[in-house]
């Protein structure tokens, strides 16, 4: 029988929620399964995945093919790292203490790495917040002197000045007439 690695989705629509199974290649993608592996949840930053990395190990040894993105995610946990480095040591290319030096120094990269992309995403979050805060304020800065200035009360100007004049050319026109008529 040919065995697949591959995700069975599961979740409400627009968010998907995915168990990693073994499964008949001839079975649909959310039917019949042989084992479950683990789950695989992309809503996440990073995506969280959860394994049993020697069951899925054991299956890759007894041949089954993982789909793209299973590979994508055994490739990302180690398990296809740790085959390769079995096929090593069986090769003869190293012994099996050394396989298990590359691998843990492997996976201590990968863990570090894993860590920082967390922690970057910890602190753009963090400078998001600030800038937000930031801006907030001086949104409502802008706000309080709106306020303060539509509350101030309107200064008058003096009577003096607020007499109309009538412009003395006017007058001298009205004097033209006169003397004309």
């Amino acid at each position: 029988m040919a065995t697949k690695i591959r995700l069975q989705r599961h979740g409400k629509k627009g968010k998907p929620f995915y168990h990693v199974v073994v499964a008949d290649s001839r079975a649909p993608r959310d039917g019949k399964f042989i084992e479950r592996l683990g789950s695989y949840n992309p809503n996440t930053n990073p995506a969280t995945i959860v394994l049993d990395f020697d069951k899925a190990l054991d299956w890759m040894n007894k041949g089954a093919q993982p789909t793209d993105t299973a590979r994508a995610i055994l490739s990302y946990k180690g398990v296809l790292y740790k085959k390769h480095l079995q096929g090593g040591v069986k090769k003869g290319a190293f012994d099996d203490a050394k396989a298990e030096e590359l691998f843990a120094s492997w996976n201590e990269g990968n863990a570090a790495k894993i860590e920082v992309k967390k922690s970057g995403l910890a602190n753009a979050k963090e400078e998001a917040k600030k800038a937000a805060l930031v801006a907030e304020a001086k949104k409502k800065e802008e706000i309080a002197a709106a306020v303060a200035a539509k509350n101030a009360p309107v200064e008058e100007a003096p009577a003096e000045e607020a007499e109309v004049e009538v412009p003395e050319a006017t007058e001298g026109a009205e004097n033209t007439e006169e003397t004309e008529g």
